[in-house]
C-alpha cells in the first residue's frame, strides 16, 4: 500500500514539473514512469500476503472482519484488505505466586475460599490455543488481547466458583484430581463459546494455611503409624499360628506313637536290630540276660 500511495503522489508531482522552469519539465515523463512502476509494484505486493506457520490471517476490509481466514503460506488477496495474523499454536498462561514465573509481575496466584471457609492459594498454568476457523469471530468480538479479556478472568473466576465445593484438606490431598477435572470442564465450556480450545489445566501448587498443613501432616503420620502397627500385629498373629500348627503336629505325633506301638512290637523291633548287629562283618558277642538292655561285646582282636 505504501508504494501505491507514493506512486500516486509522484504521478501528480510529475504534472507540476511541467509548469516549473527549465530543465525540470523534461523530467516530467520519467517521473510519471517511475510513479506508474511504483503503483504497479505496490499493487502486486499488496496482493501477495505470506502467513507464518502456526498462524492464520484474519481479513479486514475497511474495518469489517471477513468470515474466511488465510492459512499459513503464500496467499493472493485484495490489495485493499488488511490482514491481522492470529497465533493458533498452543499458548501458556501461568498464574503464580513467584515473581518471575507468571505473565503478570508480582504475586499473581489465585486466592480462593474453600467449603470450610479457609483461604487457599493456587498456582495454575493454562494451556490453550485459538481455533483457526473461529479466529474472525474472536477478533470481531474480543480483539487480539483475548488473553487478558478471556483467558485470565474466566480461569480465575471459574476456579473460585468451584473451590467452594471442596474443603481445604480435600484440595490438598484426596480430591485434588476431582477438583482439577471439575474446573477443566467449566473453563473449557466458556472457552469454546469464544473460539478458544482448552488443552490442559495444570494445578501446579496448592498452599494451605500453616495450621491446616500441620494438622494434615500429623494426620498422615498417624495413619502411617497405624498401618505399621497393623503390619506388626499381622506378623505376630502369623507367627502364633505357625507355632500353634507346629505344636499340634508334635502332639499328634506323640499320640500316634503312644497308641500305635505295643510292648510286643517294640520287642520285635529290638530282636531285628540285634539280628542285624550279629550278621555284621564285625565280630560281636551279644549277652542276653534278664535286663531289658542286652550287652554287646566286641570279640574282634584289636
Amino acid at each position: 500500500m505504501f508504494f501505491i500511495i507514493l506512486g500516486i503522489i509522484l504521478f501528480f508531482v510529475s504534472f507540476s514539473l511541467k509548469r516549473m522552469a527549465y530543465p525540470l519539465p523534461r523530467y516530467s515523463g520519467t517521473l510519471r514512469g517511475v510513479a506508474l512502476l511504483l503503483v504497479v509494484a505496490g499493487f502486486l505486493f499488496s496482493c501477495i500476503k505470506t502467513i507464518d506457520a502456526g498462524h492464520v490471517g484474519v481479513k479486514l476490509l475497511f474495518g469489517r472482519v471477513q468470515k474466511d481466514v488465510l492459512n499459513s503460506g503464500l496467499n493472493i488477496i485484495n490489495p485493499l484488505i488488511v490482514v491481522e495474523p492470529v497465533d493458533v499454536k498452543t499458548q501458556n498462561y501461568t498464574m503464580s505466586g513467584l515473581n518471575d514465573e507468571g505473565q503478570k509481575a508480582g504475586d499473581d496466584a489465585i486466592r480462593v475460599l474453600t467449603a470450610d471457609g479457609l483461604e487457599v492459594v493456587i498456582d495454575l498454568s493454562v494451556l490453550y490455543r485459538v481455533l483457526g476457523t473461529e479466529a474472525p469471530n474472536l477478533v470481531r468480538e474480543t480483539g487480539l488481547d483475548y488473553r487478558d479479556k478471556i483467558v485470565r478472568p474466566v480461569t480465575r473466576t471459574r476456579i473460585r466458583d468451584n473451590a467452594v465445593y471442596f474443603t481445604a484438606i480435600d484440595l490438598y490431598s484426596t480430591k485434588r484430581d476431582q477438583f482439577q477435572t471439575r474446573i477443566f470442564t467449566t473453563i473449557d465450556a466458556d472457552f469454546k463459546k469464544r473460539g478458544l480450545v482448552l488443552e490442559q489445566l495444570l494445578v501446579r501448587n496448592i498452599t494451605l494455611p500453616q495450621n491446616v498443613k500441620t494438622s494434615i501432616e500429623e494426620k498422615i503420620k498417624a495413619e502411617q503409624d497405624a498401618q505399621k502397627m497393623e503390619f506388626v500385629l499381622q506378623k505376630e498373629k502369623q507367627e502364633a499360628e505357625r507355632k500353634k500348627v507346629l505344636g499340634q503336629g508334635i502332639a499328634d505325633y506323640q499320640r500316634i506313637i503312644n497308641t500305635g506301638l505295643t510292648e510286643n512290637q517294640l520287642q520285635y523291633e529290638q530282636i531285628q536290630a540285634l539280628k542285624e548287629i550279629a550278621l555284621s562283618q564285625n565280630a560281636k558277642v551279644i549277652i542276653m540276660g534278664n535286663s531289658k538292655t542286652p550287652v554287646i561285646l566286641d570279640s574282634k582282636n584289636k
